[in-house]
């Protein structure tokens, strides 16, 4: 399994800047897949817990059941447009794609099940210094982090 902890070991750079964009605003978009195998998105707060990537669903929330179903997920942090103007002052993006583990029942507020990420891979997206360029960098476990500039 792989963790936060792997990604803030392997990259402790590009590892703090996806993590501000995920720790800026609270709610999160989250795609499972439903039992047809067609997408679903939620809305869902997520943390970083312990050098681990932890979510989870109320009691009875169809996303619980497509995870415990189906664990592929793919998280998306809150996107926030560009201040014309300003536009390399954009943080960008970022996505975390993997699949769930059960981690057991909620035990700090709401009710409901928790989940751990085992990582399968981190997209950060940005801007160049020029914000000339679209810049992505994305790192997996398997072949550490690569980058690509569009124009």
């Amino acid at each position: 399994m792989t963790g936060w902890r792997d990604v803030e070991r392997a990259e402790p750079e590009f590892a703090r800047r996806v993590r501000a964009l995920f720790d800026a605003h609270r709610h999160k978009t989250i795609a499972t897949l439903r039992a047809d195998g067609s997408p679903r998105i939620s809305g869902i707060e997520a943390s970083f817990t312990d050098g681990e990537l932890v979510f989870g669903s109320m009691p009875h929330a169809r996303k619980g059941a497509d995870l415990r179903r189906d664990p592929r997920f793919a998280l998306h942090s809150a996107t926030i447009d560009p201040v014309e103007g300003a536009e390399a002052r954009w943080p960008g993006e970022a996505k975390i794609s993997g699949r769930a583990v059960a981690a057991g029942p909620i035990v700090d507020g709401a009710e409901g099940e928790r989940f751990h990420a085992d990582i399968a891979e981190v997209v950060h997206t940005h801007l160049d210094e020029k914000a000339t360029m679209l810049v992505v960098e994305w790192w997996t476990p398997g072949r550490g982090l690569r980058r690509v500039e569009r124009a």
